[in-house]
Formats: structure tokens, sequence, C-alpha cells
């Protein structure tokens, strides 16, 4: 495999892989990952997970065959993820500005829009079984785990080349994380790590929204490793 590349709950899995296959993944990029969530992402996670399941049409997950669907639920949910993953986004393109000056207990502020709509799109396309699994897969992760929670341990299997990107606006995997993974596989012996901190307004959702940084880093990784590689051959 030339590279296992993935990001959030995917570059979990990325760092799983090189974990799991050393002999068959050459090189990873894990984005907006860690090693083990953050308490306060899982308490965030955890809060969505609880909008979704109280939604009376949530129906202990069997609302496939009926003619409701969690859909409020789903919607919060959702509101509070776009919140939490692009905070630093919402405070410099909303602010206090408001699109109607009535006072009432209706949305007034454009943010509030911003979440209803924002909100409303992902309900309708995202199915909420799935979040709630996916989620509680991010909070169950520890790269650890068969290594009797020694993460060091668990570092040292990955030997291959790896590229770690984080967003310093991300408050679901805060940056320290990443900082914290390089720092841990340089300590256990990989000598072939790259920590790169993109500088970006939109948080968690970096990976998705700037594309240009993202991309930038991933071809700068991947030419110094051809060199690394070329070198060797001579």
């Amino acid at each position: 495999l030339y590279a296992s590349v993935g990001a959030s709950l995917g570059g979990m899995c990325s760092l799983l892989s090189g974990l799991l296959y050393p002999q068959y993944v050459s090189k990873i990029i894990t984005i907006s990952s860690c090693t083990s969530p953050d308490p306060t992402s899982i308490a965030l996670r955890h809060l969505q997970r609880k909008m979704i399941m109280t939604d009376p049409n949530w129906n202990n997950g069997d609302y496939y065959e009926k003619n409701v669907y969690p859909k409020d639920g789903m919607q919060t949910a959702s509101e509070l993820a776009t919140l939490t993953n692009r905070s630093e986004m919402v405070k410099k393109c909303f602010g206090l500005n408001r699109f109607t000056k009535l006072i009432s207990l209706e949305p007034s502020f454009e943010i509030e829009r911003y979440l209803h709509q924002d909100g409303e799109r992902f309900a309708e396309k995202y199915d909420p079984n799935s979040l709630l699994y996916l989620s509680k897969a991010m909070d169950l992760f520890n790269l650890s785990d068969n290594y009797d929670n020694n993460i060091q341990l668990a570092l040292k299997q990955i030997k291959c080349p790896i590229l770690i990107l984080g967003a310093r606006t991300d408050i679901l995997f805060p940056i320290w994380q990443q900082k914290q993974l390089a720092e841990g596989l340089i300590e256990a012996g990989n000598q072939n790590v790259t920590f790169y901190e993109l500088n970006s307004i939109y948080g968690h959702d970096t990976f998705l929204l700037d594309v240009n940084g993202v991309s930038t880093a991933m071809k700068g990784f991947f030419d110094v490793v051809q060199l690394y590689v070329e070198d060797d051959d001579e």
C-alpha cells in the first residue's frame, strides 16, 4: 500500500493500519486525529447522541420502515457539530450580525440561521444510526488497547514515514494531541515523522475546507519521502 491516509476517525484508522499491517503500509498520513480521544470531545459526542436518541422518532433505532424519522434530533446534533467543528470560523464570519431586528424567541442572529440551514441539510442526507455508532467508535478508540495501555509500546510498531497534520483551531481533536503523537513516535524510534500545523479558521473541518493547505502539506511530505527513498537506493 503506497499510503494509508485518513482524517478524524479515518485518521485513527490510518494509524491503526500502520500498527496492524506494518509489512503492507509504506507511509501514513493522519489528519486531525489522535491515539485516544480527549474527554471534551467524548462529552460533545455524548450530547450529540443524546439529542438523537431522545427524539421520539428515533424509536430505539427502529425507524427505517416507519413513516417517521428523527429529523429534529439529528438536526440539533448536526448544529452542535457545526458549532464545535467551526467555532473560529463562526466568530469571524458572523459575529453579532442579525437578519431581523424583531425581538422574540425565534432566531434573529445570522449564526442561528446558518446553524439551522446547515443542520437541516445534514439531517436530510445522513443516517442517524450511522452517526451514533461511528461517534461511539471514536469515543472507544485507543491505539494502545492491545499493548496493556502502553502507548509507547504501541507506537514502536509504527516504523514507516508518517505525516501528522493538525489544525490550530480544532477543539474536537486539539492540536496538542497531534504534537503529542509526533513526539511519541520520535521517542519510540521513528525517525521519519513530519508534523505540520495548519493555521486555519475551519477547526476540525479544516481537512474538508482548507483543500490547498492540506494538499500542499501532503505533496511536500510525499516529495521528501521520495527523495529519501531515492537516496537510499543510490
